[in-house]
């Protein structure tokens, strides 16, 4: 497979904040950054994001760094709203997409990645353009949208019933 050291534990936490986020989202169907698996998912994604960008096939920015930073400040905001704007109120709307598009645009290398990678030797995928890279994809963007949808429901029937 090739990993760096780096490479390696950026692998590592990244699949420990997929897992957090993954149970976040089965239990409370959102991450919720006041519950343990919303913290792990926070702490690990910021670090899995910043440790991407030492990581690079090319030299350069390059498209995975930028998307590296958008999930930073996706994250870093959702923490500020979650901080500052305590309760039930309109920055739920914000906090809760930002973690959940956060995770989704997370998903995005971590499918290429593992698809090129995965089995050692007969990777699924050949490349970033390949069919199975973007039929995965679609269905993952149809899942974040489905998903968003069933959270800002949640959020205004507790919204309301305050």
């Amino acid at each position: 497979m090739g990993l760096s050291i780096l490479g390696i534990f950026h692998t590592v936490i990244g699949i420990i904040a997929i897992v957090a986020a993954v149970i976040a989202f089965t239990k409370g169907g959102k991450i919720d950054l006041g519950k343990l698996p919303g913290k792990i998912y926070f702490y690990f994604t910021l670090i899995t994001s910043l440790t991407a960008l030492g990581l690079s096939s090319v030299k350069g920015v390059n498209p995975g760094h930028i998307l590296a930073l958008l999930v930073v400040i996706l994250v870093l905001v959702a923490y500020l709203l979650y901080a500052w704007k305590p309760g039930n109120n309109r920055a739920r709307y914000i906090e809760t997409f930002f973690l959940s598009f956060s995770f989704f645009l997370s998903m995005i290398p971590t499918v290429n990645e593992t698809f090129n990678r995965i089995p050692v030797g007969h990777p699924l995928a050949h490349g970033p353009s390949d069919p199975l890279i973007a039929k995965t994809l679609l269905l993952l963007l149809i899942m974040f949208i489905i998903g968003a949808v069933l959270q800002f429901r949640k959020i205004y029937r507790t919204n309301k019933a305050v």
